[in-house]
């Protein structure tokens, strides 16, 4: 049976925010679900061999580049086409594939995953395969087999309001043409981009309203140009830039869907990809957590491995936990998007989720290795011991909490769609007076069961409070209200999503269902304590506090410090025209299709 085939189905996310348990939406198929088709087992086999014997990590972070022979490496093995169909010369694999693809390759270095994921799960391939006219994907596709690709719609003034776009596309209805104009920002794989994803706003006129709209770029046409290759915090070797656009004539049939669909493009791109970044995390913390198994059973400390005491291992049951339960989330939502099930909201939970986790499993390894913790790798390796990147992993991780739209700003969005699709108050009564025994974890095992039982619970009480701040004047305006109920809908996502994995993974005794119960324990206290703050906070007096503070009441505070910043602008304004130094686009050879 195909995803077509499959009646359709509500998200699990969504019914849970209605106050719904449905764990036979996250049901996956009997049998081991780690276990892929032969072609997907071969593939990763070969990915972890090149890994292992051609990549090395510790270069990409000292050089701050991935080198040529690495990416055409992956080319070769089909690591850029891993999705797109086999009728476009690509491997035609799985999400589960992908994801755990991704999961390789970043953890032998965090910009070769970016590297991936900018191509597949936002590129060019994405919105063509959504989007794109039966001669567009006959033109792109097999491209995107080996040329790699960019999303470009950040600018100086857009964090996360596109609306405030300036980048322009003006159409030559004669000539069947459109020309762009404009400059964008922190476009990852730009710098070596062979084919971009443009979103340009199209002037409105006679012939239509207009709007933001996707196009086709070739990154090599007249008029493109990589002005600036960016640095972060993290991400060594990420090839990420400021391309400017000036006078970039591209022929109409480039464009992606109607004019002023980009938006819905670029969101149903993201719907789509969403899971790339949690399948990153995932991996994160399963480094993580063979690191502090090994380091808390060699370091001792008075007399016993430290990870015998009890101070170290809350962490190591923290971290533990984690991990299993990122593992769960994307292999359970992995499934189901293969499936061709509704997974947007559930995507969303687990992007949210796992950057936030994520980020607080490196920081409790860098704690837990102490000092060799904050020391890089390369230091310590010469200073003869191991080199363990621990203190890189926190920098690369903390943007997951930013990009792919940022916590507080998801947490605002996934509410407001929560609350546009809550039930009527009818509706809520009667679940809150439910029993049903599916909602009650009947048919599970305990502790499972007991755990199912909570998450039903929450669920129904989540489900009133969201009729309730539905329903007080200006809850938009109340985002940490909002996004608490996010978090609690997240928690409560992810120990379901634990208990099924558990049951599934039963190959492993009773170690599968330990994890999930430490983990649920664990959220079972979180979701406990948000549920307590959703009434007992200090927002009011937050937000009387922030208004001061933005009418410089407080400045004094800041006496007797040197700031280090240097001068200019808090945002650039983006000046029009041509470029006026050089190209830094660095060319890699696309070679020959071998998917």
């Amino acid at each position: 049976m195909g995803a077509s085939d499959l009646p359709a189905l509500p998200g699990f996310g969504a019914e849970l925010f209605r106050g719904r348990l449905r764990t036979d939406l996250l049901a996956l198929p009997p049998g081991d679900p780690r276990r892929l088709d032969d072609a997907a087992e071969e593939f990763l086999a070969r990915l972890r061999e090149f890994c292992e014997n051609e990549v090395d990590g510790a270069l990409i972070e000292r050089a701050d580049r991935i080198p040529d022979h690495v990416i055409e490496g992956l080319k070769d093995l089909g690591a850029f086409c891993v999705k797109i169909p086999r009728e476009y010369g690509g491997l035609g694999l799985s999400g589960v594939c992908y994801h755990r693809a991704l999961m390789i390759v970043s953890t032998v270095h965090s910009a070769l995953g970016e590297l991936l994921a900018a191509h597949q799960a936002i590129g060019l391939p994405q919105p063509v395969a959504l989007f794109g006219t039966a001669e567009q994907k006959r033109e792109f596709l097999p491209r995107c087999v080996r040329e790699i690709s960019a999303f470009t719609l950040t600018e100086a003034d857009i964090g996360n309001d596109p609306y405030r776009m300036r980048t322009t596309a003006v159409p030559d209805r004669a000539a069947g043409t459109y020309t762009l104009d404009g400059v964008k920002l922190w476009a990852t794989n730009g710098v070596i981009a062979d084919l971009l994803v443009v979103m340009a706003l199209v002037p409105a006129s006679d012939n239509g309203s207009g709007g933001m709209t996707a196009f086709v770029v070739e990154a090599g046409a007249a008029g493109v140009t990589v002005e600036h290759r960016s640095s972060f915090l993290g991400l060594r070797g990420l090839e990420n830039g400021v391309i400017r656009l000036d006078g970039v004539v591209i022929p109409a049939r480039h464009r992606i869907g109607e004019e002023g669909a980009g938006l819905e493009i670029a969101l149903a791109a993201q719907d789509t990809g969403r899971l790339s970044l949690p399948a990153v995390c995932a991996a994160a913390a399963k480094w993580s957590l063979k690191i502090a198994r090994e380091w808390a059973g060699a370091r001792v400390q008075w007399g016993r491995p430290i990870g015998e005491h009890d101070a170290v291992a809350g962490k190591l049951a923290f971290i533990a936990a984690t991990a299993f339960a990122l593992e769960a989330v994307v292999e359970v939502s992995g499934h189901h998007a293969d499936l061709g099930r509704d997974t947007r909201l559930d995507a969303e939970l687990a992007k949210l989720f796992a950057s936030e986790k994520a980020w607080l499993v490196a920081d409790e390894l860098v704690q837990l290795r102490g000092g060799r913790g904050y020391e890089t790798a390369e230091s310590a390796v010469a200073r003869g011991e191991r080199g363990v990147p621990v203190e890189q992993l926190l920098r690369d991780l903390r943007i997951g909490r930013i990009f792919d739209g940022s916590s507080e700003v998801l947490r605002v969005f996934l509410a407001q769609a929560v609350i546009e699709g809550r039930p009527s108050a009818g509706h809520l009564t009667a679940v809150a007076d439910s029993g049903d025994p599916v909602s009650a974890g009947a048919g599970w095992a305990d502790p499972l069961a007991g755990h199912l039982r909570f998450v039903d619970h929450a669920a129904r009480r989540l489900a009133r409070l969201i009729g309730e701040a539905a329903e007080r004047p200006g809850f938009e305006d109340e985002q940490r209200h909002l996004g608490r109920i996010v978090d609690i809908g997240a928690e409560l996502y992810a120990m379901s999503a634990s208990c099924v994995y558990a049951v599934a993974r039963s190959g492993h005794g009773d170690a599968t269902t330990e994890l999930a119960d430490v983990f649920c324990a664990q959220a079972r206290r979180r979701v406990e304590d948000l549920f307590a703050w959703m009434s007992l906070n200090t927002d009011d007096h937050d937000r009387a506090v922030a208004r001061r503070l933005l009418e410089d009441r407080y400045a004094w505070l800041e006496e007797g410090i040197i700031d280090p910043s240097v001068d200019g602008p808090w945002v650039a304004e983006p000046k029009p025209g041509p470029a006026t130094g050089p190209n830094l686009r660095r060319t890699v050879p696309a070679g020959t299709p071998e998917c």
